[in-house]
């Protein structure tokens, strides 16, 4: 097994593309815990991991309370350590209206939520990862073209912001042997709600993008995620895994 042994901490676990990872991590033998704001679909992707033989915890955590996730951290860090630390929150984005046309507040909430969310859960993770000598923390998104023919609102700005972030990070973490890597998926049309208003404009325009004719789906984003965070990334960080079919070039 990939991640046999090691501990994986994800804020959003209870959502589509944080149950996915989790699942997969669980699958390769990590132990996942699963923080959220609501406790109804944690239990789910808990349940889906035991019955299958694996291990995992859950725990209300609001990932944009600092005070919160450092006792989170420290909890889990005290019974084992941190291996893996993964933020796939909602940042609260509205698409589908025309920058021209945005409120700013509109505009600037899902950059002060993707930049906040992660800074707090990634210092969390980071001290105890640095001070064990290594971990891995992944980042989710990466920022890329806007998308033709959809407005995306302030969901490019966060990406970037974010992958600003973790450039440095992965700098400063280095010496301790902590590795820093985003997965890059271009969009992943399996995470829509289906009640979602757009989604098959959104689905039609991620697929028409890339070069393989398909889009990601939710278990390619696990597997990257498990060899991110395996060893056999061991030589990666300050680095993306481009997992978008071909739609972001590198």
């Amino acid at each position: 097994m990939m991640l046999d042994g090691k501990r994986a901490v994800i804020y959003g676990g209870g959502g589509s593309i944080g149950g996915a990872v989790a699942r997969a991590f669980a699958r390769e033998g990590a132990t996942v815990f699963l923080a959220g704001r609501t406790q109804e679909p944690l239990d789910r992707v808990a349940a889906d991991i035991r019955a299958a033989g694996g291990r995992a915890e859950t725990a209300l955590v609001d990932a944009l309370d600092e005070r919160a996730v450092d006792a989170h951290a420290d909890e889990i860090a005290a019974g084992g350590g941190i291996d893996v630390s993964l933020n796939v929150v909602a940042h609260g984005d509205v698409q589908g209206t025309p920058m021209a046309e945005m409120a700013v507040d509109d505009y600037l909430r899902p950059v002060e939520t993707a930049v906040r969310t992660s800074f707090i859960t990634w210092r969390a993770a980071a001290r105890h990862m640095a001070s064990d000598g290594g971990g891995t923390i992944l980042v989710f998104g990466g920022d890329g073209d806007p998308m033709r023919g959809y407005s995306l609102g302030g969901l490019q700005t966060a990406f970037t912001a974010l992958e600003s972030m973790r450039r440095q990070l992965a700098m400063e973490l280095g010496p301790q042997g902590v590795r820093v890597v985003t997965l890059r998926t271009g969009g992943v049309p399996e995470s829509i709600p289906a009640s979602f208003a757009g989604r098959e404009a959104i689905e039609r325009s991620i697929t028409e993008l890339t070069m393989l004719g398909r889009a990601a789906t939710l278990e390619d984003v696990g597997n990257a995620a498990v060899f991110a965070a395996s060893d056999w990334a061991r030589t990666m960080t300050a680095a993306t895994i481009n997992v978008s079919c071909g739609a972001l070039i590198d």
